[in-house]
């Protein structure tokens, strides 16, 4: 079979590789849809904090179960399904707790081991969930989905709350995306005029050009009376954009982390004994992740498939890395269609 391979920043190549073997408890896949998330970008570009080269990406996707045994869930060749793709070792103090999601020894797929780039792929049982009739390409949008609504989740976000999502990449936008479907008024920040435009379209309630400190700390001001916002939730990864949360936030109020990035931060932490904030890490999903978010786009409420704005074929890969590194500002979701 064929697999996508990120040989090493800037390299990404299609090339065969050896069928996977299913074991007692897995199944095997054929991959339908992949979707090229911020890590991914971030792997080709050689920013991401977790990648080593050379390496199969990817970790959002759907797929058609080929072959499986006779389960408890159900599943059945023939099935379209997505994945979990975070895997936890089950045997630290996080995954002792139940909170299998910040597992210390975490391995994501396309992150700290091979993903699911290629055209066949085994995943254990337990991970997959079946797509109730979803679109494949809409079914391969869940899982950052699911990153982006853990977050908002893990704020505890309120009906006419007044949250603030920094950063208009698909991450942000989902997040903005999940607020709103909790009843928060949400408004969205981001340095690129041409994502804020996309975000309106998602029907945020405003948006925040971050042309410069002074004037993000002026509309931050002026949209919530002097309040600040009661949540503030970072979907970049940057110093300057975590201290934009910080900023905006109310007293009392609470900043959920989402993004991932290198950088170290030097900043006035004094602001968050200051304000009394909650900060909150957001890492990967659950499973009750995926199976709300599977049945609230399946119910219509949500029309998730806006969030893909381009799609290309399994052999024009290099090139969809190629054009997603080149036009950030123009494209949110990228879709590889592995169908043949």
């Amino acid at each position: 079979m064929k697999a996508i391979y990120i040989n090493a920043p800037g390299e990404v190549v299609v090339k065969e590789t050896q069928m996977p073997v299913r074991k007692s408890g897995e199944a095997l896949l054929k991959v339908l849809y992949g979707g090229i998330c911020g890590s991914d970008l971030g792997s080709y570009k050689g920013t991401f904090a977790y990648f080593d080269y050379p390496r199969i990406p990817g970790h959002e996707f759907s797929a058609e179960i080929v072959e499986i045994d006779e389960n408890s869930q159900g599943l059945k060749p023939g099935m379209i399904v997505t994945c979990n793709p975070y895997f936890n070792c089950g045997t630290c103090y996080s995954c002792s707790q139940g909170i299998v999601n910040a597992c210390q020894d975490n391995h994501t797929m396309g992150c700290q081991m091979d993903g699911a780039f290629s055209e066949y792929i085994t995943m254990p049982v337990e991970r997959i969930y079946e797509g109730n009739g979803l679109d494949p390409k809409v079914l391969a949008a869940i899982e950052p989905f699911c990153i982006s609504y853990h977050g908002v989740s893990r704020a505890d976000v309120r009906p006419m709350e007044k949250v603030l999502v920094v950063g208009a990449g698909t991450i942000g936008i989902l997040a903005a995306i999940a607020a709103k479907a909790k009843g928060a008024v949400v408004y969205i920040s981001d340095v690129s005029e041409g994502k804020l435009k996309l975000a309106q379209s998602f029907g945020v309630d405003g948006t925040i050009l971050n042309s410069s400190p002074m004037h993000f700390v002026n509309e931050v001001e002026r949209i919530t009376n002097g309040n600040g916002f009661d949540v503030t939730i970072e979907a970049v990864g940057l110093p300057s954009t975590f201290q934009n949360c910080i900023d905006a936030a109310c007293f009392g109020g609470r900043v959920v982390v989402i993004g991932v990035g290198k950088k170290n931060l030097d900043f006035n932490f004094t602001l968050i004994q200051k304000k009394e904030l909650n900060v909150f890490g957001s890492r990967n999903a659950l499973k009750k992740d995926f199976i709300e978010l599977i049945d609230l786009v399946k119910s219509g409420e949500i029309l998730l498939d806006q969030i893909i704005t381009d799609t290309y074929s399994f052999e024009d890969a290099p090139k969809a890395f190629e054009d997603f590194a080149n036009n950030p500002g123009n494209m949110l979701k990228v879709m590889i269609d592995f169908r043949k």
